[in-house]
């Protein structure tokens, strides 16, 4: 299975960005899909999930009020909108697709994992 994350770049703080995420419909549209995210010299961290119909949301308390997740199951795709960006918000950033159908803040609960987008914010 192959998940494409795009729509990274370099911005400045305070700017915005959307991320996409697109898998095969047979596998994302009932399941729970999660943004990742890992900074140099750390480890990947949750961002963002979403239930299957898009009912159920929750985020990384670092990123909440800022992002927002959606998905739009007719097309097969998730985005991650990030607003008021900030330099701590740099890292390349990947989607997951759950093993359920929801989604969760555990790495180890995801089967599919996406090709990795980089987002650079600078001050």
């Amino acid at each position: 299975v192959q998940l494409q994350a795009s729509g990274g770049g370099s911005v400045q703080a305070g700017e915005s960005l959307r991320l996409s995420c697109a898998a095969p419909k047979r596998t994302s549209n009932n399941n729970g899909v999660g943004w990742f995210r890992q900074a140099p010299g750390t480890e990947r961290e949750f961002v963002a999930g979403i239930s299957w119909n898009g009912g159920s949301t929750f985020y990384a308390d670092s990123v909440k009020g800022r992002f927002t997740i959606s998905r739009d199951n007719a097309k097969g795709t998730v985005y991650l909108e990030m607003n008021n960006l900030k330099p701590e918000d740099t890292a390349v950033y990947s989607c997951a697709v759950a093993r359920s159908a929801y989604a969760s803040r555990s790495r180890d609960l995801y089967n599919y994992w996406g090709r990795e987008t980089q987002v650079t914010v600078s001050s």
